[in-house]
């Protein structure tokens, strides 16, 4: 049994109408009722409900009940899906129903109206064929008439009167007559009837008998359906005003398109969407750009101009079509010219230039760029990045550096993705799309001082870039697309290799830039620094004359470095000196020549005093000579010796590599104490303490073994090492003298320090060959394979 509308609302009779009702007929009720099962209603005494009844049998009761008293019981079903309930199907309380009219269609349906009467609780069943019928028991309204009843009606009777204010479903008549009843059980079984509540609420209010109890398991339920309806109600406010102001915002430009076509003016944003199209129609894409640009495009089209993400995808089709899919510099290689322009821009560095030209040379052949990626590996200021430019120049390309100093985030390479507030792409395809070239010369510069921390490795992500056999699909997360890299010739620099991944290394050819020489520098700044810093301060050659002496003498005093940078910052200095004084000469012809004397009364003091060995007048201090990624030093390695237990203590900032090489030296010579003629006679009274000067400054490697051992054994022979001698290599255990790199660096700050000897490893003769024949000349090198070589060479004679 159901309800005969599915939009029902349960209309309450009039209050006392079931009292009045119950008072009249209670005296002649039948001692068995017919019960009809309800599958999906529960009718309260007094509520007036349209049901309809369907199956055969309840057909039958209904038609039964018309023609006697009328009267029948309404229980609800536990499960609506039953079709004739059996007993036990029921629940246990019900209402006595009067049936107040009764219509038959032709489906063979039968719509009833009925008035709950009164709560029933069913005792037995006594018949269950063709339908059910039971007997039965009133239940008696348990009415409280205290106080604290009055205020909880009070309450309900407030609630329920808002509940109505925000639920347009209830009727007038629902209104009127919450607005009338003053019965505390009347107005709980109206509200019973009437709020949404799930059938078990309203069944555990139809089985409550006292009317307190009834009003207390309700207060909660209005609580809760009255928070429901406010907020029901503001969403659908908050819904419609923003519908209404989407529909305002179309119609106003639908109108505003009208005007503009009554004008003959046409749409802006069209007029973009058409020109986007035309673009991507005339950009010689590849298919898988032009298909997602064509896609962005239509979903452009389709946008309103004040969207979101109407500047998102335009800015993103705006990357795709600014990027040069087709646009290349068409190569010009011309070895000879090629050849001047490095000799033009650069003094020196013949092997390098060599090599440069090969890879030139490889090019003019094969017209595809498959090969390594070139790295050109020296100190500062020898000229890697005016390499890069050269390179650039010699092939007719465009040229962009990009500055990796610094960069931690991966997003530097690879772009971040479109999701992101702001996102671009990454600086390879920013620099690709600046220069607008799709074979450009790409300087990486300080490929060295790459950093990583929790946004990623961005050397990982040059793997790919770098790698000729991937970057032919290098994919940046912005663009999402794969774009070819490998027509782009890729120079890096790098001021050592130790700190580059060792992944990204190995797809590099190293390319090593030395030191300069004192005469490699004296010509740099003759043909191109001193010209140049005419130029920039506004002199002219015969305004400011620096000749040979004092350009070495700034080269000597006043620099110490591989490179040419500082020496052309003090050259700078000269300059601006020299404008000043024009200036003040009122601009009248004046020629300033400096003379190597004239630098002090310039400059100031001279820094770096042109050095001679320094004379050692000790025992245990011996000359060793360093690397740095600077270029060459000195550094002195002093021991000595006092009473203690034996222990060995060293000091000035060494690594653990270093500290390896003292105690492999020290344990060398105590085992060859005798053959060395060495005292180690009660060595284990004695502690022996190993610094090197500048402690501040950290220092670690092997090649200083060599300079320990000798200072060693100048203690323990007491002969003290030859002031003149400098000396640099690795030790073994065995007292074999191994291979150390840095030749040229080391060999240069022995000539600047005014040494006139090195004893450098046998292994390394063909790197002294690499040394300038200028340096070579200045030098008498001792080559050594055995520490014993290194006592007897470095220790004068007793």
């Amino acid at each position: 049994m159901t309800p005969a509308d599915t939009e029902f609302v349960s209309i309450m009779s009039p209050p006392g109408a079931a009292e009045e009702g119950a008072r009249i007929s209670s005296r002649s009720l039948p001692e068995t009722l017919p019960v009809l099962g309800l599958s999906d209603i529960v009718i309260f005494p007094g509520a007036i409900a349209p049901l309809l009844v369907e199956t055969g049998p309840s057909i039958q009761l209904i038609d039964e009940v018309v023609a006697g008293n009328r009267l029948m019981g309404a229980v609800l079903q536990k499960r609506a899906d039953v079709a004739d309930p059996a007993p036990e199907d029921l629940y246990g309380v019900g209402c006595v129903v009067r049936l107040a009219k009764m219509v038959k269609f032709p489906d063979n349906t039968v719509r009833v109206l009925v008035e709950g009467l009164w709560r029933i609780g069913l005792k037995e069943y006594t018949s269950t064929s063709p339908y059910l019928r039971a007997r039965y028991a009133l239940i008696h309204e348990q009415r409280d008439e205290s106080i604290e009843v009055s205020a909880m009606l009070r309450t309900a009777q407030t609630q329920f009167q808002e509940i109505i204010k925000l639920s347009p479903a209830l009727s007038e008549q629902i209104k009127v007559a919450a607005a009338n009843i003053e019965d505390p059980a009347h107005f709980t079984d109206l509200i019973a009837a009437n709020l949404n509540l799930s059938l078990e609420d309203r069944q555990m209010l139809l089985e409550t008998a006292s009317v307190k109890e009834r009003l207390t398991k309700l207060l909660p339920m209005l609580n809760r359906e009255h928070e429901v309806l406010t907020l029901s109600s503001k969403i659908q406010t908050d819904v419609a005003s923003s519908i209404a102001k989407t529909q305002r915002d179309f119609f106003l430009r639908e109108q505003l398109r009208a005007i503009q076509r009554e004008l003959g003016e046409s749409d802006p944003n069209s007029n973009e969407i058409k020109a986007l199209r035309e673009k991507i129609e005339k950009t010689p894409l590849s298919d898988e750009a032009r298909k997602v640009a064509t896609q962005e495009l239509e979903r452009l089209q389709q946008m309103q101009p004040a969207a979101a993400e109407y500047p998102v995808t335009r800015n993103y089709l705006d990357w795709i079509l600014g990027l040069p899919w087709g646009q290349a510099t068409a190569d010009k290689i011309d070895l000879k010219a090629a050849e001047r322009i490095l000799n033009q821009q650069h003094y020196g560095l013949g092997r390098v230039k060599d090599r440069l030209l090969e890879f030139l040379a490889v090019i003019k052949r094969k017209q595809v760029i498959k090969g390594p990626i070139l790295c050109l590996v020296g100190p500062p200021g020898v000229g890697k990045t005016s390499l890069g430019k050269s390179i650039a120049d010699a092939l007719g390309r465009k040229f962009a550096r990009m500055a990796l100093g610094g960069i931690r985030d991966e997003a530097e390479i690879r772009g971040h993705r479109r999701t992101y507030v702001g996102a671009m792409p990454g600086r390879i395809i920013q620099t690709l799309r600046r220069v607008e070239s799709n074979n450009p010369v790409i300087l990486l510069d300080e490929l060295d001082k790459i950093g990583s921390d929790f946004r990623g490795d961005p050397a990982a992500a040059l793997l790919e870039v770098l790698d000729p056999a991937q970057n032919h699909t290098f994919t940046d997360h912005y663009l999402d697309l794969p774009y070819d890299l490998s027509r782009v010739l890729f120079i890096a620099t790098a001021n050592w290799l130790d700190p580059i991944h060792a992944a990204l290394r190995d797809r590099l050819e190293v390319i090593e830039l030395p030191s300069y020489t004192e005469s490699e520098k004296l010509q740099i700044a003759k043909r191109f620094l001193v010209p140049r810093q005419l130029e920039e301060h506004g002199l002219n050659r015969t305004e400011l004359v620096l000749p040979d002496a004092t350009l070495r003498c700034l080269i000597r005093d006043y620099t110490r470095e591989a490179g040419v940078r500082q020496l052309e910052r003090q050259i700078a200095a000269l300059s601006r000196k020299a404008a000043r004084k024009l200036i003040s000469a009122n601009n009248r012809s004046h020629s300033l020549k400096l003379a190597p004397a004239a630098l002090k009364a310039e400059l100031g003091q001279a820094p770096y005093v042109h050095e001679t060995a320094e004379k050692i007048k000790e025992f245990g201090i011996a000359t060793g000579l360093a690397w740095t990624p600077v270029g060459g030093e000195v550094l002195f390695i002093e021991v000595s010796r006092m009473p203690g237990k034996g222990s060995f203590l060293l000091t000035g900032s060494l690594g653990e590599v270093m500290k390896e090489s003292a105690q492999t030296a020290f344990s060398y010579l105590r085992s060859q104490a005798d053959s060395l003629g060495l005292d180690f006679k009660d060595a284990a009274k004695f502690d022996f303490h190993i610094h090197v000067p500048a402690g501040a400054t950290p220092k670690d490697g092997p090649s200083a073994g060599v300079t320990i051992v000798a200072a060693l054994a100048s203690l323990l022979a007491r002969r003290r090492v030859r002031s003149d001698t400098a000396m640099t290599g690795e030790i073994s255990l065995r007292g074999r003298v191994l291979r150390i790199g840095g030749v040229k660096e080391k060999v240069l700050a022995a000539v600047r320090f005014g040494v006139k000897h090195v004893i450098l490893p046998a292994a390394n003769k063909p790197d002294w060959e690499e040394v300038p024949a200028e340096v070579r000349h200045k030098l008498k090198v001792h080559f050594v394979s055995r520490i014993s070589e290194v006592v007897d060479i470095a220790l004068e004679k007793k």
